[in-house]
């Protein structure tokens, strides 16, 4: 029979961990539909209660968020321009009942292809903190998901939180996403931009692609296309097939391959544009 256990500290979760297979739960927005009409057949453990989990904190090198922090919370936290991009993103996660239980952590670890959080995280060069009962360890998000559904987690390890480095105030970003629908849909295709502009050129881009390869894909091709080019020649600039090699989409019942790949053209250059006029 399934267990359900409810930890306070860290501690304790540590403990549930190391002694079998417990599925870590926040806040079940996506376990427990992916269940459909089956119960759980292993032990459950939910960390929301764990001290600290629900807290975001300004540090010296940047932002800790901790693996209890619900989307409700990202929304509404006092962060820099350089996290609009996470707030638009987080506004189109479910509706507000699923956004004030969901968490950024649960969305990582769930490791879906349609993540709407981790390109985003992906274009901020953000690290995954995990816990175990060896001490702890720090890794690029880009290397913590290793696949659709499948990360680099460790038995007896836990997610404690999400880092996110600092970053100048002049840094703008923007996310694009196509469903069938405005809200509560699963990501056709998502775009995350990250950009900094000085004297009217791009200083600094990052461009992140998700819901068109297995795991989220940075534009290098394009960013280095971009970068030190005035802002005034997006409006005549074009995203070719060129720049989007670096992806794979996949036919399914929301679209097809060529057209993700014609849509993440077009919302690249909405995400870009949105991002260097902000």
């Amino acid at each position: 029979m399934a267990r359900y256990f409810v930890a306070h500290t860290l501690e304790e979760a540590l403990d549930v961990r190391t002694q079998g297979a417990a599925e870590i739960v926040a806040g079940g927005s996506d376990y427990f539909p992916a269940k459909s009409h089956n119960k759980p057949q292993g032990d459950i453990l939910d960390v929301t209660r764990i001290a600290g989990f629900s807290d975001i904190n300004e540090t010296n090198e940047g932002w800790r968020i901790g693996a209890a922090v619900s989307f409700s919370a990202l929304i509404t936290a006092p962060f820099p321009p350089a996290f609009d991009g996470l707030k638009q993103a987080a506004r189109q996660i479910g509706s507000v009942q699923i956004q004030n239980v969901a968490t950024l952590v649960g969305n990582i670890c769930n490791a879906s292809p349609a993540a709407d959080s981790v390109p985003v995280l992906l274009s901020m060069g953000a690290e995954i903190e995990i816990m175990s009962r060896n001490g702890p360890r720090q890794m690029p998000l880009g290397d913590f998901i290793t696949g659709v559904r499948k990360t680099a987690l460790m038995p007896g390890e836990i997610v404690t939180a999400v880092l996110i480095p600092k970053m100048p105030e002049s840094v703008q970003s923007a996310f694009e996403k196509l469903g069938s629908r405005a809200y509560l849909v699963i990501s056709i295709a998502m775009v995350a931009v990250l950009v900094e502009v000085a004297e009217g050129r791009i200083s600094m881009l990052r461009v992140a692609v998700g819901a068109c390869s297995p795991i989220a894909v940075r534009l290098v091709e394009l960013e280095g296309e971009l970068i030190g080019k005035p802002i005034a020649d997006l409006d005549r600039f074009s995203v070719t097939a060129a720049h989007l090699a670096a992806l794979s989409p996949m036919d399914d019942l929301r679209g097809s391959a060529n057209y993700r790949l014609e849509a993440v053209a077009e919302i690249t250059l909405r995400a870009l544009r949105r991002a260097a006029h902000a």
